[in-house]
């Protein structure tokens, strides 16, 4: 079954600048960043679309009970809304799946990857009233509600279990074969699980040279985020290449050439080559 199909030029050119005006905000808004990385994915995905996703997790807020008391409490409360009556969790399945990555998709199929249930745990809970926030653990994505001693750490992917100390250590240690270290669950802010999610699609087209479609736009909101690696410029004009536009794909990796110049000129001078080698294959 073919994945999401994204927009016409066009309107993809309209949801990168609603995306990027967003972004700056003092305030960004992690649904609404995260339902315009699905209008970037999905061409039926429109404003009424959007408003219908937002309108979900308000109607998904109302259902929790009115200030349920200690964290503890709040993580048992959105459990049983979510994780029970909801029927939110993971599959490994998911992992093969684009639209395991964007918020409208998950909202309608209840599955997810953890960081994009744990963005629904979080809208909702925070709609709510919990003192909630994100958890960007390494490769895995949770959600803790309260500080310091009182804080409780769920896994929606999992349904919303509670982690013990211990279980955060496992889940470390599986991905990186590391130890749980305190900065490891400082809260994540909304451009951070935003990045992480266009990481993860990015991830996703490694394997699928046939969606360049989808690296390209995803590599594009990176590019919009306010801080963003430099080498994502790169990416991109390896992904223009790739798709045929030569001209602007060997621009821009002259361009990426001149800013790398100033602290690698090997590197910059093999950038040029190729941007040399782009330029040929029009003749």
């Amino acid at each position: 079954m073919p994945g999401p199909c994204p927009p016409p030029p066009e309107r993809a050119a309209e949801v990168r600048r609603a995306f990027a005006e967003e972004a700056r905000r003092e305030r960004p808004d992690l649904a609404a960043l995260c339902l315009l990385v699905g209008a970037a994915a999905d061409v039926t995905l429109d404003e009424a679309g959007c408003d219908a996703a937002q309108m979900e997790l308000d109607r998904l807020a109302g259902t929790v009970p009115f200030r349920p008391g200690a964290p503890a409490a709040w993580a048992a409360a959105l459990r049983r809304v979510l994780g029970e009556r909801g029927g939110f969790h993971g599959t490994p399945g998911e992992y093969r799946r684009l639209e395991s990555s964007l918020l409208h998709e998950v909202l309608r199929r209840r599955r997810g990857l953890p960081i994009l249930l744990s963005v629904v745990w979080l809208e909702v809970a925070r709609r709510a009233g919990a003192p909630v926030h994100g958890v960007a653990l390494p490769g895995h994505f949770v959600v803790g509600f309260g500080a310091g001693e009182e804080r409780v750490l769920v896994d929606p992917f999992d349904g919303g279990r509670v982690l013990s100390g211990a279980d955060a250590e496992l889940l470390v240690a599986g991905a990186t074969g590391g130890s749980l270290e305190p900065s490891m669950l400082t809260p994540a802010d909304p451009l951070e699980v935003v990045a992480r999610i266009l990481n993860n699609i990015r991830a996703w087209t490694t394997t699928r040279p046939e969606r360049s479609d989808v690296a390209l736009w995803a590599v594009e909101l990176s590019l919009s985020l306010p801080s963003h690696p430099a080498r994502l410029r790169y990416d991109r004009a390896q992904l223009l290449v790739q798709r045929g536009d030569f001209v602007t794909g060997a621009t821009e990796l002259e361009a990426y050439a001149d800013v790398v110049a100033a602290v690698d000129g090997g590197a910059a001078e093999r950038v040029r080559r190729q941007a040399l080698a782009a330029r040929a294959r029009l003749n």
